[in-house]
């Protein structure tokens, strides 16, 4: 059904001043959930294989899937400090680390912080990993295409791993090869260093990706996922032009479009549809309910009881968020999942009705499981949902802004043209609600803009780096209530201290902390 599911064992070498990791990784067939046994060096690659590296680069591809990289503090990081998220549950539910990540300050010695630290830095390593066996490893015969190619996609994750560390801990330490051991102290590069390193990797990967894969491939990278991932790593430097260019090429690929309903994008049945440039594959069956999947969706679920024992009920829609949307907007439904009351039912998408009683009167509803998917695999933790890392809209959104912000009356045209084309499928053909935005003002088709990538992206994980990059980030986590947010503090995480220990105070603290 999906891909990465299992991995050969292989040995890695150590990550960042931290600790000696193990790399376990390798290859299971595409498609199947079941267990396959491992690859050896005389039977690899087996005949459906893209190349010989592919049983490094699904190391990495697992790490997509690695509690540390997508799931905890992945979630708390990117949408609970948000003002549109909370983190819910019960009130001492996840303990300091995660209280902190929602009403501030974080502190370094936050262990979500050193999680995600390890957490993408073994993707990295696992990436270099990969290069190091290209460019090294004469036992193993490929084509040059197949190494460009492979080369590619560690570039890929490698670049996205390190957009990640430096939208969350600004200066880090740039590793791009082997060879890093236990002890070894690297000072941090500055950001304009790292984003320069992310654009090569990306630039790199989008010349030389497939458009697509043979479906049995589904969710390995792209060059629209390059390109779309670089185009975010422009918006974020403010090269509008740039942004532009990599956000059309997308938009022009011929891979992608609308057509999916908001209301299924979500969906077991929306997985790897038409909106989706990049997402992370999970699978999970009745014999193998986990070892295949991602933990992102088990911590969002509704927290009950009996069947609606669903996750641990973190990452809630705000109040703030709930009164962001304009009157009949659908994607507030498919966004909200509403408790239901003695009044007023709570109705999922799937048609079943909330109990009443529930710790939050409103749960993510994007990451609400299916009940038949549940029944068939007699599991309520949705380990088989895959997270959505770019979707289309995304990259729509994104060429607005940018065309927007690079002015002119063409590109004013061009922006309008696509910040419309989102709000279009939204209203699902209802021509009295979500009209067409029509001002030229730079500013209010600015904010237009910001609003409409505010409710299309709800829930998501893009939201707290919006408003940092946008520079709102103090008036929007005030009006929230997180009053003790301090963007010159609070835009950025604080560098672990557990790491700046094992540095020997190589690494430096960001300031504030």
């Amino acid at each position: 059904m999906k891909i990465f599911n299992h991995t050969k064992r292989y040995i890695g070498v150590a990550v960042l001043a931290a600790t000696l990791l193990s790399i376990n990784s390798g290859c299971k067939k595409f498609l199947d959930t079941e267990k396959q046994g491992e690859y050896t060096k005389e039977d690899y690659p087996y005949p459906l294989g893209s190349g010989v590296y592919d049983q490094f680069l699904f190391g990495a591809y697992k790490d997509l899937r690695s509690y540390d990289v997508h799931v905890d503090g992945f979630m708390v990081a990117t949408s609970i400090r948000s003002d549109d998220a909370d983190k819910g549950s019960t009130p001492s539910d996840g303990g300091a680390d995660v209280i902190s990540m929602d009403n501030f300050p974080v502190l370094p010695s936050n262990g979500r912080c050193n999680a995600l630290w390890l957490g993408y830095y073994a993707l990295i390593n696992k990436c270099n990993i990969t290069l190091y066996e290209i460019e090294n490893n004469k036992d193993l015969i490929a084509t040059d295409a197949v190494k460009i190619q492979s080369e590619a996609e560690a570039k890929f994750m490698r670049g996205y791993a390190y957009f990640m560390l430096v939208r969350l801990f600004g200066k880090v330490p740039l590793i791009d090869k082997l060879g890093t051991v236990v002890g070894s102290n690297i000072p941090q590069s500055t950001p304009e260093q790292i984003y320069a390193f992310i654009e090569s990797d990306l630039v790199f990967a989008a010349a030389n990706l497939p458009l697509n894969w043979d479906k049995k491939f589904v969710g390995r990278a792209t060059k629209g996922a390059a390109n779309g991932i670089l185009a975010k790593v422009y918006l974020t430097e403010k090269k509008w032009s740039m942004a532009m260019a990599s956000a059309n090429a997308v938009m022009t690929s011929g891979q992608y479009d609308l057509l999916t309903p908001y209301t299924k994008i979500f969906g077991e049945s929306g997985e790897n549809s038409s909106e989706s440039v990049f997402e992370i594959q999970a699978t999970a069956s009745a014999t193998v309910p986990t070892a295949n999947g991602i933990q992102n969706s088990s911590h969002q679920g509704v927290r009950g009881s009996g069947t609606w024992n669903l996750g641990w009920g973190w990452n809630v829609p705000s109040a703030m968020l709930e009164a962001a949307y304009e009157p009949n907007d659908p994607r507030k439904a498919r966004t909200i999942l509403y408790t239901s009351t003695g009044t007023t039912p709570g109705i999922t998408v799937y048609g079943e009705v909330t109990p009443l009683g529930l710790p939050n009167p409103r749960y993510n509803h994007k990451t609400h499981t299916s009940p038949a998917y549940r029944a068939s695999i007699g599991n309520n933790f949705g380990y088989w949902m895959n997270v959505r890392i770019l979707r289309y809209a995304d990259v729509v959104l994104m060429f607005a802004e940018a065309a927007n912000e690079v002015g002119g009356a063409n590109n004013t045209t061009n922006a309008l043209t696509a910040l419309n084309s989102v709000r279009a499928r939204a209203r699902a053909g209802n021509a009295s609600i979500l009209p067409n935005v029509t001002t030229t003002d730079q500013t209010l088709l600015r904010s237009a803009i910001q609003q409409e990538r505010r409710i299309e992206l709800a829930m998501e994980h893009d939201r707290f780096f919006d408003i940092v990059r946008w520079g709102i980030s103090q008036t929007a986590m005030n009006a929230a209530g997180k009053t003790n947010f301090s963007a010159s503090r609070d835009n950025l995480l604080p560098i672990p201290q557990t790491q700046i220990d094992l540095s020997k105070n190589v690494l430096k603290q960001n300031d504030g902390y």
